[in-house]
């Protein structure tokens, strides 16, 4: 379901010579996120605490599955920080989806700072019966094997 991604330690290690530290209002950190199977789908669950629903957008292209979100904090103008831990900035995750998954029936919710995308299994990707012809006897018919 997901691949590699050869290039996140190298972009990594770019950013922090580069001198965005992760984790500061420039460069927030991860979306931290959860993916399980539910019968014929699966949900994938992203933190995203904070962020303005209006600027999450989710969508595939080409079988990569593309999470956005934006989070702003107050201006800070006329203001001497104490303390900011809080992340700030775009957040972006991107998937890459197997043939298995019905793209035309992803459907996503944001509730209480959790964007849950609900994914699908294609009916070509689902178990089925298959008959089995033969001479003189009735066919016999047998469950694939699941995946």
């Amino acid at each position: 379901m997901l691949r590699f991604d050869p290039f996140h330690d190298l972009d990594s290690v770019a950013r922090q010579l580069l001198g965005e530290t992760p984790g500061t209002a420039r460069a927030p950190r991860f979306m931290p996120m959860d993916m399980f199977r539910a019968g014929d789908h699966y949900v994938l669950n992203a933190d995203l605490p904070g962020v303005d629903p209006g600027s999450i957008d989710v969508s595939v292209d080409n079988g990569t599955l593309t999470l956005r979100a934006q989070r702003s904090l107050p201006g800070d103008e006329h203001v001497e920080w104490v303390a900011s831990e809080r992340f700030a900035g775009s957040y972006m995750r991107q998937l890459s989806l197997s043939d298995a998954i019905d793209f035309d029936n992803i459907s996503a919710t944001y509730n209480d700072g959790v964007l849950s995308v609900t994914l699908p299994i294609a009916e070509k990707a689902k178990p089925r019966r298959i008959s089995i012809g033969g001479t003189g006897k009735a066919p016999k018919t047998i469950e694939a094997g699941k995946q």
